[in-house]
């Protein structure tokens, strides 16, 4: 019972902070245990906003394929299109790995969970509460217009939901409820809580603009991050073969600072749309043999982020 009501007060947290960006137009489309963290006082605090998407009203949709395979929902997978109601399939998968310590579709590689994802079948513990079982069940579903959170309520309905009928929102959103765990802190620089295989890495500065020379400014041409010093060149001297070709990024996600034993999962974006509908296009992310990076799902140093440029 005390993990459930533990879960309850972060996974309302979170639910007010996905609101808060969806009534701003904006998706979240990474919610997992890696991006959330506490501050000094016990509240939750959402980081890493990369693959946020901005400017997307009631109704309208994106095709980005990106994400984090554990979490993503359904229709990103399948790149038919999605909107909001991503963000609460997530929350329904993270939900999932609170109470049970491991998401809800998990295969031997990349391919599998995902093949699980799409078709295989829910499997709930039966220690999970009835009011818990039944909210999963409701944002696990993967026909979107069944899915708790789809309408244009957004996150109204989940927020009366049986499993949340004990708490007061006005207070969470006043952050006046108590959080389970407070975080013991000598000052505001001590980082004891944090995995110290991170904390014992010696710090790298990324080379600023005027550290970069001009052929070493064009290795980053086509590539998700184009250095804010060579844009204008770029634009006056156009690619030979036609239009820049289009980035993929394949990122590594740093195991959580809370539960540093996890698995690292992989995160995923393509930032071109564009080239998502174009025909024959590499199934990236669901064959491994596509990926220069990471072949046959060996494991990838965690620490780093990797820029693909598409072929």
């Amino acid at each position: 019972m005390a993990q459930t009501t533990n879960s309850k007060f972060y996974l309302s947290e979170i639910l007010l902070a996905i609101e808060h960006l969806h009534t701003e137009g904006i998706i979240y489309r990474d919610l997992k245990p890696e991006n959330i963290m506490l501050n000094a006082k016990g509240h939750v605090v959402l980081t890493d906003f990369g693959l946020c998407k901005e400017s997307i009203e009631e109704g309208s949709m994106t095709h980005t394929f990106c994400g984090t395979i554990e979490y993503m929902a359904p229709e990103i997978l399948l790149r038919c299109g999605h909107g909001k109601a991503v963000d609460w399939w997530s929350l329904g998968a993270l939900m999932y790995d609170m109470l049970t310590g491991g998401p809800p579709f998990t295969g031997e590689n990349r391919k599998k969970t995902i093949d699980k994802i799409l078709k295989g079948k829910l499997n709930l513990p039966p220690y999970l509460t009835t009011e818990a079982r039944d909210l999963i069940r409701k944002l696990l579903k993967r026909h979107v217009t069944s899915r708790l959170g789809s309408t244009p309520e957004d996150s109204a309905p989940i927020k009366r939901h049986l499993f949340f009928r004990h708490v007061n929102w006005q207070d969470v959103a006043a952050r006046k409820v108590e959080p389970p765990i407070k975080p013991t802190l000598a000052n505001e620089e001590d980082v004891s809580q944090f995995d110290s295989k991170f904390t014992k890495q010696t710090p790298v500065d990324s080379p600023d603009d005027t550290m970069l020379s001009e052929s070493a400014n064009k290795i980053f041409k086509g590539f998700t991050y184009v250095a804010p010093s060579v844009l204008e060149s770029m634009h006056e001297a156009p690619t030979t073969a036609g239009k820049a070709r289009s980035p993929r990024k394949m990122t590594m996600s740093p195991r959580s600072p809370f539960n540093p034993h996890r698995t690292p999962s992989t995160q995923f974006a393509f930032d071109d749309e564009e080239f998502l509908s174009r025909p024959n296009q590499p199934n990236f992310g669901m064959d491994p043999g596509n990926s220069r990076a990471q072949q046959q799902d060996e494991p990838m140093d965690t620490t780093e982020t990797v820029a693909i440029e598409q072929r």
